[in-house]
């Protein structure tokens, strides 16, 4: 199936939604605007998610417009682009559009205008159409925006025509099938995850005593875009000795102490899909003691959540799986005090293992790095209970990332201070199971080690 047919099979898969929905209606999803980064330069353009999975579109001022109705159980679906109009002196500046007398062919719409008109065939397309399908409350622009298109439909009731009277989410309809990932969407992911895994491999390589974050960094950002991708998938984060236990910590100036750890949270983003991978690794590439102790706490943690990573179990079994492993084992290292807790059971009930694990060990991964998709069943009970975590299921792809994060304190032993750890891989649940995609950086202390030495 060629990138057009994709496109195409998913619009005909939010339309068949709509229709079972309420019959038909108008969809209207637009992309991202461009960000202004100081008075004369703007951010790089990045697409929104949504309509991009939809349409395959990158540029930006575009919006797509989704009509459905039929009869019965015959769906029709026109499809509109609104996208910016052919312009040869803005495109020797900011670069060639491809605009709307090229967009059906090469995208798969079925019609494309300028987007200088949408406003005016807003108003007409939405004349006697029951339902909207919008993102509700998106912002006080696109806000306006729909007012002025019910304005104009109203304008025309002395005509006959009905403005529409029902509102929806769009985003619940596409976020549901985004959660979960066709073959062309995974192999993108594999590849991205590759890329990841090299940087890492990189950083671990040429780091040593004396370098800086910010290098590290550097040698991260040159192995995403030499190696293809478009961006990072996030800001990456490059945390030396204390700074690793700051969670979203940006990669600084800090320098790189012989005897610390250095833990890298880094991934590239590679045609709209993210990765996402954590490795913590000894600056001097030999784990001391207590950090070999507490790093293998982690990643026996992390295989615990990997084995129910499987279709079948909830989103929540992997991380109850590794907070078991965790609290084990701050209570084996006398992080915390079986004297005081009395079990297991009881220092996870109380929390008491929260000052140095607290984060979930999951979240959905895809366009986006914390992608969407509810966590929970949509399904509810009369009495109002809170909703079941959502069941595992084969083509969602998760993270695995538990984390241990030890601060200096009284009751803490001195030879743990500063041991930040977090060990993260992306895993793609099929059905036997799951696939980790980004196992390509080592993840076992020893082969990290061997790695360090014989860079």
């Amino acid at each position: 199936m060629n990138k057009t047919n994709i496109y195409q099979l998913r619009r005909n898969q939010l339309a068949a939604q709509i229709f079972a929905k309420t019959g038909g209606g108008i969809a209207v999803i637009s992309t991202a605007p461009e960000l202004a980064r100081n008075r004369d330069s703007e951010f790089p353009y990045r697409h929104d998610s949504d309509f991009y999975y939809l349409t395959g579109f990158e540029e930006p001022g575009a919006t797509l417009v989704m009509k459905v109705s039929g009869n019965g159980k015959n769906l029709e679906l026109q499809s509109h682009l609104f996208c910016r109009p052919k312009d040869s002196e803005r495109e020797i500046w900011d670069g060639i559009r491809l605009g709307p007398e090229a967009a059906p062919d090469t995208l798969g719409i079925d019609y494309a205008h300028s987007n200088q008109d949408l406003d005016q065939k807003l108003g007409d397309l939405l004349a006697d159409q029951d339902a909207v399908y919008i993102r509700l409350a998106e912002s006080a622009e696109a806000d306006r925006r729909l007012r002025h298109w019910m304005k104009q439909v109203r304008g025309q009731a002395r005509s006959g025509i009905n403005p529409p009277s029902e509102f929806h989410d769009v985003e619940t309809l596409i976020h549901e099938m985004r959660l979960f990932k066709d073959v062309h969407e995974i192999d993108i992911m594999r590849r991205a995850a590759a890329i990841s895994a090299r940087a890492h491999i990189r950083a671990m390589q040429i780091c040593k005593p004396g370098m800086r974050e910010y290098q590290l960094e550097a040698e991260l950002l040159h192995e995403f875009r030499n190696s293809g991708s478009q961006s990072v998938a996030y800001n990456s984060i490059v945390a030396s000795g204390a700074n690793s236990c700051i969670l979203h910590y940006r990669a600084g100036s800090t320098e790189l102490r012989s005897g610390e750890l250095c833990l890298i949270d880094a991934g590239c983003e590679l045609d709209g899909y993210a990765s996402d991978i954590t490795r913590t690794f000894p600056v001097n590439g030999k784990f001391t003691g207590p950090q070999r102790a507490l790093y293998d706490i982690t990643l026996a943690a992390q295989e615990a959540a990997i084995a129910l990573t499987k279709p079948g179990t909830t989103f929540m079994q992997p991380h109850e799986a590794a907070l078991k492993v965790l609290t084990q084992g701050l209570l084996d290292e006398k992080l915390l005090k079986l004297s005081e807790l009395g079990s297991l059971e009881n220092a996870i009930e109380t929390g008491a293992y929260r000052r140095f694990y607290m984060h979930r060990t999951s979240h959905w991964l895809g366009m986006d790095v914390h992608d969407v998709g509810s966590y929970r069943e949509a399904s509810q009970n009369s009495s109002g209970e809170e909703k079941p975590w959502r069941i595992l299921k084969s083509g969602m792809v998760i993270t695995v990332e538990p984390g241990l994060y030890i601060r200096p304190a009284d009751d803490v032993d001195e030879a743990f201070w500063n041991i930040g750890i977090r060990i993260e891989d992306d895993a793609v649940i099929n059905d036997s199971g799951c696939v980790l995609i980004s196992r390509g950086a080592p993840v076992n202390a020893d082969e990290i080690e061997a790695l360090m030495k014989n860079a």
